[in-house]
């Protein structure tokens, strides 16, 4: 299984009639150029779990390194992360991992 279906796998987990009509997931795009993910865990048992920030790559400007750079952390009761033009797969894993590791 790969990152997007494990994500999907666990969006679906979550919904429970109440859970998607307030959070959910969102991906989109930024200027840098690159991704965002951003995913809520409010109410899910990822809520209180801690997370260690991981990135690299985001010492200088982001356009610097070329696109490969990645930044992921806990902000507000959100998984965010952000990302090169090329990273919107890593950052799926990433969270996807901690996820796993936390079921």
């Amino acid at each position: 299984m790969n990152g997007l279906e494990e994500l999907q796998n666990w969006y679906v987990s979550q919904c429970n009639d109440d859970w998607e009509h307030t959070y959910g997931i969102e991906i989109g795009n930024i200027d840098n150029p690159g991704w965002e993910l951003r995913i809520d865990l409010n109410d899910t048992n990822l809520e209180n779990v801690p997370f260690e920030e991981y990135s690299y790559g985001v010492e200088g400007e982001a356009g610097e390194s070329g696109g490969n750079w990645l930044v992921t952390r806990i902000e507000e009761g959100r998984f965010v992360g952000y990302g090169g033009p090329h990273k919107l797969q890593e950052l799926i894993s990433v969270f996807v991992a901690w996820a796993n590791s936390n079921a």
